[in-house]
């Protein structure tokens, strides 16, 4: 209690991405359609899932999930950093920083389990089809679904209350977009290595642990592939994974160049670039992935939009 009462700063400066004003405007269009894109693509998966009975299954439960969870994720960081760009409002309360911070990594814990949980289902769906509705049941869904959204909290309140203790009694302009962890840590005036070491051990670790579960499953899954003989069957089933693999490969590549290096003053220039990768970009290209290399998806959009038409027309 002592250390928080010595906390005299009330609020941050983000330093953003750059001042070159040009490059502002440039970036800040380019951020602001990859944003609408986001929402719109990500919302719109949510929605279709919910009013498709046909989309009612295990993974596409899972993928409304990562879809709620790109949404909340962009939305956490990209409006603020729209805000810095145009109208280079760069000033965020304490509070408002330590709110981005929890949410900010209670998502992202949150998503790399639901990445762990979905390379699950492909793995039942593949090498274990005719057990696929008694090991992917609707409780088990849920219990998975349940399970990632409270590590991801518990991981995040374990970051925040550690961090919400530090005295800030010095500078308060992070060299960042968003408060983040290691950009937050450098403007402490105490020693930060508990938090340093939370940062490399229980982040790396969180992050390995699903990551190599998905290698695992995916192992699995490639030995059984060798073991179809029709082309046509390998092929359906390897669809039906490619669209993980590759969101996978974005995020989990994101995540390890950006929490498991030290940080100093040019891993932290880097940062920002990883940073926009996963708060800006990725989510914008998740819904687009999915819908174009799933089928089911692309069905589901005609038929809802379709119906949709034909009811403005017969009005």
């Amino acid at each position: 209690m002592e250390e928080l009462n010595e906390t005299i700063v009330t609020e941050f400066v983000l330093l953003g991405i750059t001042d070159v004003l040009w490059l502002r405007v440039v970036l800040s269009v380019m951020f602001l359609i990859f944003y609408l894109c986001s929402c719109f693509g990500n919302l719109s998966i949510v929605t279709v899932v919910i009013a498709d009975h046909v989309l009612h299954t295990p993974m596409y439960f899972l993928l409304a999930n990562l879809s709620l969870l790109d949404f909340f994720y962009s939305t956490t960081t990209v409006p603020k950093m729209l805000s810095g760009l145009i109208m280079e409002d760069k000033k965020i309360s304490f509070q408002g920083c330590i709110t981005q911070l929890y949410m900010f990594h209670f998502l992202g814990c949150t998503e790399v389990m639901l990445l762990a949980s979905m390379s699950y289902d492909r793995y039942v769906a593949i090498c274990n089809p005719l057990r696929y509705q008694v090991l992917m049941a609707r409780t088990v869904c849920l219990q998975l679904a349940f399970t990632s959204w409270l590590i991801g909290s518990l991981y995040s309140l374990s970051h925040t209350i550690l961090t919400i203790r530090l005295p800030f009694c010095k500078m308060n302009k992070i060299t960042h977009f968003s408060c983040d962890i290691k950009p937050l840590l450098k403007l402490a005036c105490t020693d930060t290595h508990i938090n340093e070491s939370l940062v490399n051990i229980v982040t790396g670790s969180l992050a390995l642990g699903p990551f190599v579960l998905i290698i695992i499953s995916y192992t699995f899954i490639g030995i059984h592939l060798q073991n179809i003989r029709s082309e046509q069957g390998r092929s359906k089933a390897f669809s039906t994974c490619s669209s993980h693999l590759t969101v996978v490969a974005l995020f989990f590549g994101t995540v390890f160049c950006t929490y498991l290096r030290p940080a100093n003053k040019d891993t932290l220039e880097q940062d920002r670039i990883t940073g926009i990768l996963f708060t800006v970009i990725t989510p914008a290209l998740n819904p687009i992935i999915y819908s174009l290399r799933n089928k089911e998806v692309k069905r589901a959009f005609k038929r809802r939009y379709l119906i949709r038409w034909i009811q403005s027309v017969g009005d």
